[in-house]
This record gives C-alpha cells, structure tokens and sequence, in this order.
C-alpha cells in the first residue's frame, strides 16, 4: 500500500539506497513509477505493507515502511533486494555498495569509494564539517535527524582526526 513518505510515523523503518551517480531526469521518471508500481503490489504473507518512498539529491532512493501496521518478512525484504537490483541492471548504477561514501561539496553531492575518502581524510581534503550522508539510521526519526550530518557527528568520523 503506497502512501506519502511524509504520512509515515517516525518509527517507520527505512532502507537506503545510494546511486553511485545522479539520475537523469527521465531515469527518475521511470523510477518513481516503477517505485509506484512496487510499493503498491508490495506484501508481507499476503498482507499489504504501508510503505512510501523519497528520492533525495537525484541519487538516494529511501524507501519506508510503518511496522505498526504489519512487518517486512524475509520474503518481503528479498523482494525490495530483488528490486533495487533489478534498477541496478536497469540503469547500469551501483545501489546496493555499502562501503561507498556519499557527501556535501558545497550544493554538489560527491560519491568515492571508502578507500578515497579516508586517503580524503588523511590529505585533509575533507573535515569534521564536511557534510556525508549516513546511510546507517534505520527508521524515519534518525533519517530526519542523523541522515545528513557533519563527519563528526557520523560513523565517518572514525576517519577525520
């Protein structure tokens, strides 16, 4: 059952999917309707997940699903796994890489492999202020809360001194 992202309680959990480069236009177009058509058919044993969807920055797909009402199964989260890869296929972009980093340069949202970042971090190419996205919160109040963040305030810390 689609419903607005915004309608969801802040308990509602999310997955996050970063795109290792912005989506056309069009690409987003088809996107959002294949996301429509997904979260709508989506199901746990049978029963209808209430579930919305955001795409921010033209490269992070957020999906959330309100667990009050019924839970994700193994099943149901395979089939959003099975999804998302299916988009990687798709449109030839990684989704699925948690071991990349996604931050700020001024309005531009970069993209490096983890590897990058911390050799970023060692030339002071980056600091603690540098705004990254922490794909790691895990329902709707962290997201709004902890998802963009400075370095300092994130896992990514560990690589700033």
């Amino acid at each position: 059952m689609l419903v607005d992202f915004n309608t969801l309680p802040e308990e509602s959990r999310v997955w996050i999917y970063q795109a290792n480069r912005s989506f056309s236009e069009q690409e987003l177009e088809e996107i959002q309707a294949k996301l429509n058509i997904f979260i709508e058919n989506w199901t746990a044993h049978g029963s209808d997940l209430q579930s919305g969807y955001l795409i921010k920055y033209n490269r992070f797909i957020v999906i959330g699903l309100n667990q009050k009402m019924n839970t994700a199964s193994g099943c149901s989260i395979d089939a959003s796994v099975r999804f998302i890869q299916q988009l990687e296929k798709e449109y030839k972009v990684d989704l699925m890489d948690k071991m990349n980093v996604s931050y700020k340069q001024g309005d531009f949202v970069a993209y490096k492999t983890l590897l990058d970042f911390k050799q970023m971090a060692k030339d002071k190419a980056i600091s603690k202020n540098t705004i990254v996205f922490n794909n790691l919160v895990t329902n709707i109040a962290e997201f709004k809360e902890n998802w963009e963040v400075p370095a300092s305030e994130s896992w990514h810390s560990r690589f700033i001194k």
